[in-house]
């Protein structure tokens, strides 16, 4: 009886036993499945991944690619730019070569113009200069037997010439026309100074009182005796240079003092003596600076 009892009670033993084992296994292949699962997943994200590093990949080689052209383009233009500078710098040097050159040809054009300009003031001071020489600067009255103007004339008051209203020559004013006479003769003697003459023009000039016509035929007369006296008493200043002469006559036009008292109507009634400049001199000058200048300017 004890050995049967001991026999079942094995049995029930070995039946609790497998069951646990089968537990176990399938636990294990659960476990085994799941792990093969989580394989399989990490695969597939792992791939995913993968790809879209790739393409991450390619994208980022093509931005390079473009980026090294865009860069490429880039230092050719600098390249361009720094030839196109340095072409630049060349031509500003060039350019301030010729302008450094035009500035020389300008101030050699400004001299000859100027030289012209001061032509007929030169002339009419070294008139002025001989009449005071054999004159003296002032008559008995203190006045000034001539004067240059503002306008480079040679003026004379017409009291020392004229009576008033009148075109006859005073006494006093005979000898102040002689040397006058005699200092442009000695002046256009010179070549230099008749090239460039165009005409020496003797102008006579009234007050504002009387009518302008009256007042234009007593100037002109006027101009006319002092340029008839002047050849009458100098018969080689008529005779060698005549033709530089003329006689003018500009009624009240043509004031120097705009006042209405008798000062001022005195002042304006005067003989005034004007060099006039032949102007195809000065264009031949002008021209001339052209003309040397041309070739210098295309020749850079």
């Amino acid at each position: 009886m004890k050995a049967r009892r001991k026999y079942f009670g094995e049995g029930a033993a070995a039946q609790d036993f497998w069951p646990s084992f089968t537990d176990v296994m399938s636990t294990l292949a659960l476990i085994l499945f799941f792990l093969m699962l989580l394989a399989y997943v990490q695969n597939i994200i792992y791939g995913n991944n993968l790809e879209n590093a790739r393409q991450q990949l390619e994208i980022a080689r093509a931005d390079i690619s473009s980026a090294e052209r865009e860069l490429r383009f880039i230092r050719l233009e600098i390249d361009k730019t720094r030839t196109a500078l340095a072409l630049s710098e060349q031509e500003i040097e060039n350019q301030k070569a010729i302008i450094a050159l035009s500035n020389e040809e300008l101030q050699s054009l400004r001299v000859r113009l100027q030289s012209i300009a001061f032509l007929r003031l030169d002339i009419l001071q070294k008139v002025k200069e001989s009449v005071e020489k054999e004159l003296g600067k002032y008559n008995e009255k203190g006045q000034e037997l001539v004067t240059i103007g503002d306008n480079a004339n040679i003026i004379i008051n017409e009291s020392m010439v004229f009576a008033f209203n009148s075109y006859k020559l005073r006494p006093e004013a005979k000898e102040l026309l002689t040397q006058l006479s005699k200092a442009f003769e000695r002046v256009l003697e010179n070549p230099e100074t008749r090239e460039n003459i165009d005409a020496i023009s003797i102008e006579g000039h009234t007050d504002s009182l009387g009518n302008s016509d009256y007042n234009r035929e007593l100037s002109a007369r006027r101009a006319t005796e002092v340029v008839n006296y002047m050849f009458s008493v100098n018969p080689n200043l008529e005779a060698k240079y005549g033709k530089y002469f003329a006689a003018n006559g500009f009624s009240k036009f043509r004031p120097i003092n705009t006042g209405s008292d008798e000062e001022s109507r005195a002042a304006n009634r005067r003989i005034e003596i004007s060099i006039i400049i032949k102007d195809s001199n000065i264009q031949k000058v002008i021209e001339k600076y052209f003309d040397e200048t041309k070739g210098i300017l295309e020749s850079r």
